[in-house]
């Protein structure tokens, strides 16, 4: 079961400049960040009340960042959701035909363990899934 939206991903080519944009527009530092070295990505996380803003820019021209901004440029790159327990949201969705990017969670950014469904079986939308790391 999805609990929340648990942030909106944002693809930038510069983390520093938007980093700066984020700080005025929210009036509020970053609260973390993280270079995720097997995703090739450098993140920074804000919160903006109860939701969170994740900037990602890549480290690597190989790097799935890299390649989206290449295709379509910087801005929404995905939606993610937080579940209580990932491997039963993947079971569910796999059985709802859902097709998936990764079908093994991983380790991801702000300590989460994530998966991500293919955008061609969610109508062109990346959506992640999170669940927090004990």
């Amino acid at each position: 079961m999805f609990d929340k939206i648990e942030h909106l991903g944002i693809a930038v080519k510069d983390a520093q400049k938007s980093k700066d944009l984020f700080t005025a527009l929210f009036n509020s530092p970053a609260y973390k960040e993280e270079e995720v070295i097997s995703e090739n990505v450098k993140t920074i996380f804000f919160e903006c009340g109860p939701n969170k803003i994740e900037l990602l820019e890549a480290t690597h021209e190989s790097s799935p960042i890299a390649k989206f901004i290449e295709k379509k440029g910087e801005g929404i790159h995905h939606i993610a959701f937080a579940v209580t327990d990932i491997h039963a949201e993947i079971k569910r969705l796999k059985e709802a035909n859902f097709v998936f990017i990764n079908e093994e969670p991983k380790k991801g950014a702000d300590n989460k363990l994530i998966v991500f469904l293919h955008p061609k079986s969610s109508n062109g939308v990346l959506i992640e899934l999170c669940q927090d790391l004990a």
